[in-house]
């Protein structure tokens, strides 16, 4: 490949690297921004001090979290809704996506799943609807109703099937020649071949588990059942409301839980940031392969 080293094409160059450091900038400013609150007094957080650095440097505000047996309950929540639920969504995705990357000659109701699925990804039921069924299975207050409503994630099922449908026919012949039944096929050949693609879409279930803060609080009606976004978010709104009370209740309140707020909301990413290294390598592969029918 030849590099155009023309005084246009470095210039070009140039603008390009400077326009997505300053998006980098915009995308990366909040986070940082939440992080360097965190590490001030709440003093200074308070006063609007604090931007790049942190102002009055201190760990008070993660002292306070491990203390705050409520923080760590919720934790605990999301932590377990997150191995249940990756775990579903994994073995469930597999499961359809097999079948689905078949022919319609091989799976006869191929076709008609499809569509069915197509819909549902298109069209939701409602919140209502969905809130009925869960009450009327006796989940509410229960772990499983963070779980078993996002059983199948759609999008992961087109994915996956599609990096199935990618992957030579002739090894799939050779199995068979071979006298392997479709499970044995499923787990020796394609589950194996797919590493990109499972590692793509379990990092999507993981993050969706993790970060989801509404079906908590629609499901649970004990704050020790919520999950930990859903725990973040009602100290946020309960902020908010209690500021209507008065300018010294107000006041007082916003000092005390500023800089804890974004304590927690930096350790509640950290879990995360954490796994996404691992995963990162086979991301971008598997999003492209999987994204594609050929």
């Amino acid at each position: 490949m030849v590099k155009n080293t023309s005084w246009g094409a470095r210039i070009g160059d140039k603008i390009i690297v400077s326009f997505l450091l300053v998006v980098t900038f915009l995308c990366f400013a909040p986070i940082w921004h939440t992080l360097v609150m965190s590490f001030s007094s709440s003093a200074a957080a308070s006063a609007g001090m604090v931007t790049l650095w942190p102002v009055h440097f201190n760990l008070s505000s993660y002292s306070q979290i491990i203390s705050d047996k409520a923080f760590f309950m919720a934790f605990g929540v999301s932590v377990q809704r997150v191995l249940l639920g990756g775990l579903t969504n994994f073995i469930l995705t597999i499961l359809m996506a097999f079948p689905l990357s078949r022919s319609p000659n091989e799976f006869k109701l191929r076709n008609v799943i499809m569509w069915f699925l197509v819909f549902a990804m298109l069209f939701k039921s409602g919140l209502i609807p969905i809130y009925l069924t869960v009450q009327g299975l006796g989940l509410v207050n229960s772990i499983w109703a963070l779980v078993l409503p996002v059983a199948v994630p759609v999008f992961n099922v087109i994915l996956l099937m599609n990096f199935f449908r990618s992957i030579p026919k002739e090894i799939d012949q050779a199995a068979i020649m071979d006298g392997s039944g479709p499970w044995n096929t499923l787990f020796k050949i394609y589950v194996p071949l797919s590493v990109p693609a499972l590692a793509t879409i379990t990092l999507f279930s993981l993050v969706m588990h993790w970060n989801s803060f509404l079906d908590g609080l629609i499901y649970m009606s004990k704050t020790e059942d919520y999950p930990l976004q859903t725990y973040i978010q009602q100290l946020v709104v309960r902020v908010n409301l209690e500021s209507m009370s008065g300018e010294e209740a107000a006041r007082q309140l916003e000092i005390s839980n500023k800089t804890l707020n974004a304590a927690k909301i930096i350790v509640s990413m950290t879990p995360i940031v954490a796994v996404y290294p691992f995963i990162q390598r086979y991301f971008i592969h598997g999003i492209m392969i999987g994204s594609v029918k050929e």
